[in-house]
């Protein structure tokens, strides 16, 4: 099924997604910077990258839920779907945390995490992994937002091989 959401032809929501999750995944990266050099520059940068990676993600979640709501009910796309969009509901609210911790910790310098925003974090991007692979199992393997002959019921990737459906 193609997409709903459109600009210039191109899925929206497929355009904006890799700003959230690499903005969010670079801030991990920063806080991991933090934590081997001590820097707390990296600290910063990581705290400004959140808020960045949420306003992605808040940007790119409508279109997601507009296509969601497309897609034929009973259909292994749609249970995969809710599960890529509520995960990812958790995911920003992880990372919201984790920044609220760095913003409002006190008797430390501002934007220095501490171990349970450096945690919530880790988490998020764990999740975030997992999230990441679902919506491309959703694109790749489904075609949802692609192809209107998509196979919406396509086994998992980690099955064996897909089988188009008939046009």
């Amino acid at each position: 099924m193609e997409s709903r959401a459109k600009a210039l032809g191109h899925p929206i929501h497929q355009m904006l997604v890799p700003f959230p999750f690499g903005l969010l995944s670079t801030a991990v990266i920063f806080d991991i910077i933090y934590l081997i050099w001590g820097n707390p520059t990296m600290a910063t940068v990581s705290y400004w990258m959140i808020i960045a990676g949420i306003i992605g993600g808040l940007a790119a979640a409508p279109f997601g839920l507009i296509d969601w709501l497309a897609i034929p009910k009973g259909t292994r796309a749609k249970s995969v779907g809710m599960i890529h969009g509520l995960g990812n509901v958790v995911v920003l609210l992880l990372f919201l945390a984790s920044w609220y911790l760095r913003y409002t910790t006190p008797g430390l310098v501002p934007y220095i995490p501490s171990t349970s925003a450096l945690l919530l974090s880790f988490l998020g991007f764990a999740l975030a992994g997992v999230t990441g692979w679902l919506g491309g199992e959703l694109v790749d393997r489904l075609s949802v937002g692609v192809d209107d002959g998509a196979n919406l019921n396509a086994p998992s990737s980690l099955t064996g091989p897909a089988t188009r459906s008939a046009r």
